[in-house]
């Protein structure tokens, strides 16, 4: 999801002295200091679903949302050409056809009659050809700009000062028919049309982008509630939307997102009634109890994620030579096993490549993986080798956001570092996921800084092009590498699976040699609801399709 899909990751566990049973209790009559909202969460109207949220980075642009608070939000409020079922197979929403051409160049998309917007304006070809082009618009310098890069023309329109701003691969050709033609063959171009980037925009969006973003206007089947409905720092309020004409029915009467600055304080709200689900995982302090404080309502299954660190390519000490030494020598130092077994219990795996394996398209050996073992005695070596071309008077810092935790494992890399190379290593908290994201996309972070990635559509694709390819929307460390950009091209427009399994194969093993990001972990979707919930189905990339929860009424004492 969506750096669409920066995850934030577990918090630090708290001490626990009672018994699992018994937490329950205390943290329930401790509520008024736990809420990370400072409201009455009971307030919620009957019938409505309290699920985990973080306030999202930027206005609610689907072409300028590419982190997970914002994008959780979006993908409910707006619907695609298609849309991806719990298994992440891919289900025609609002096309009615997707029909390529005899080299996979150009496709003709139908739409089905009768879609609106939550305002009544139609939702029509018009309405996703302005929304893609606005989207690929340098001028409007949207975070999701990348994302149309295969579409003929993005290269003319890509300048920040230019006039015209329609890409000549975008052809209307009736109210529910465009045409999509490509820059190069890709079969597999459909597949990712679920994902936000490329959602439809009604007219009113274009008056004030940024009030838009306050209150969008979509086609899902939810609509913000009128009024005040994105309560910063707070909550997002939104109920179904009677006008959607899709077949994801909610069973409820709608969504409430409530924003944490702490895994810990969400799960003591969960546990005292006070939140319905916690998304795509428990904290760390959770861990060692979830299963047994939720025996019959919760999910530990491998999911579509990933979690890394990034060192960028402007940092001191991490160019040429001398940087592909110093990034092989931590990774080597790095001793995951141990971490995913006793910090995160097993719920996480160590990781063999830059995806996920729950992927159909991946291949776990890449050459160069043995990068990613621990390795001491060559970690030294290595770094060593970098000192004698510059040498280290450094420190290293990773940063990461404290509202989603991640002290305990910086703790524990850092401390790796300190053993192996002897180098000072510490982390740096950032208060919230915003002002931890801010100074990322803003390029004025000057350390190391934890990522994770949960993926958009279920493709390798989507792991390696976004964040690792020249320009790149959600290439952060600003990595650049043509023989990487060409393999992910032709992986892209590879005939089949297997064809493209070959190219992304190659494609990682340069990333093996430059180490872009430091491969960690694989985290399962480790996630606990309320047991009074049902029809909760936890969806390939780890969260939960909320459409299908039922939340029983409560019962009125008389």
């Amino acid at each position: 999801m969506t750096n669409a899909h920066s995850l934030p990751l577990p918090s630090r566990r708290l001490r626990r002295t009672l018994a699992a049973g018994a937490s329950a209790l205390l943290l329930a009559g401790s509520l008024t200091t736990l809420t990370g909202c400072g409201n009455d969460n009971n307030a919620t109207p009957a019938g409505v679903i309290r699920v985990y949220g973080s306030e999202p980075q930027h206005p609610l642009i689907p072409t300028n949302t590419n982190e997970v608070g914002g994008g959780d939000i979006l993908l409910y409020l707006f619907s695609g050409l298609i849309r991806y079922d719990n298994d992440g197979k891919m289900v025609l929403a609002h096309a009615k056809s997707i029909k390529a051409n005899s080299n996979s160049t150009k496709f003709t998309i139908t739409l089905k009659p009768g879609w609106t917007f939550s305002n009544g304006e139609p939702v029509t070809a018009q309405s996703y050809v302005d929304a893609w082009n606005y989207g690929a618009c340098g001028k409007n310098m949207q975070l999701n700009q990348s994302f149309f890069s295969t579409i003929d023309g993005y290269e003319d329109v890509i300048p920040e000062d230019n006039t015209d701003c329609h890409m000549r691969g975008l052809t209307v050709t009736s109210p529910l028919s465009f045409t999509v033609t490509l820059n190069q063959p890709e079969a597999g171009f459909p597949l990712r049309l679920g994902h936000i980037p490329y959602m439809p925009l009604p007219r009113i969006a274009y008056k004030d982008i940024k009030s838009f973003g306050e209150h969008p206007i979509g086609n899902g089947p939810y609509k913000l509630v009128d009024g005040k409905a994105w309560l910063h720092n707070d909550r997002v309020l939104a109920e179904v939307n009677p006008r959607y004409k899709g077949d994801l029915t909610p069973h409820h009467k709608g969504i409430w997102w409530i924003f944490y600055t702490s895994l810990d304080t969400a799960y003591a709200d969960l546990l005292g009634g006070q939140l319905d689900t916690i998304g795509n995982t428990v904290g760390s302090t959770a861990l060692p109890n979830f299963q047994t404080d939720f025996p019959t309502s919760y999910n530990n299954k491998p999911t579509a994620s990933s979690s890394a660190f990034v060192i960028p390519e402007w940092l001191p000490h991490f160019q040429g030579e001398e940087g592909r030494l110093r990034r092989a020598a931590i990774s080597m130092s790095i001793n995951r096993p141990l971490i995913t077994d006793k910090i995160f219990f097993g719920t996480r795996t160590p990781a063999k490549e830059f995806t996920s394996p729950t992927l159909g398209d991946v291949d776990l050996n890449v050459p160069g993986n043995d990068v990613l073992t621990y390795n001491p005695d060559k970690a030294r070596k290595l770094w060593k080798q970098a000192n004698s071309i510059k040498p280290w008077n450094d420190t290293f810092q990773i940063g990461y956001n404290a509202d989603g935790g991640n002290q305990q494992w910086v703790d524990a890399v850092c401390n790796n570092l300190h053993q192996v190379l002897g180098i000072t290593a510490y982390g740096k908290a950032y208060p919230t996921f915003k002002q931890f994201r801010d100074e990322i996309t803003q390029r004025t972070i000057k350390i190391a800084f934890r990522s994770g990635w949960a993926g958009d559509y279920p493709s390798v694709y989507n792991f390696l092009q976004p964040l690792y390819m020249t320009g790149a929307s959600s290439n952060d460390g600003n990595y650049s590498s043509p023989a990487f950009d060409k393999l992910i091209s032709q992986a892209a427009a590879a005939s089949s699976i297997n064809e493209s399994k070959k190219f992304y194969r190659k494609a990682q093993a340069i990333l093996m040699r430059d180490l872009p990001a430091i491969p960690l972990w694989y985290p399962n979707a480790s996630t606990a609801w309320n047991p009074e919930l049902k029809g909760v189905h936890i969806m390939w990339n780890g969260y939960p399709n909320y459409t299908l929860i039922e939340k029983p009424t409560p019962v009125k004492e008389k």
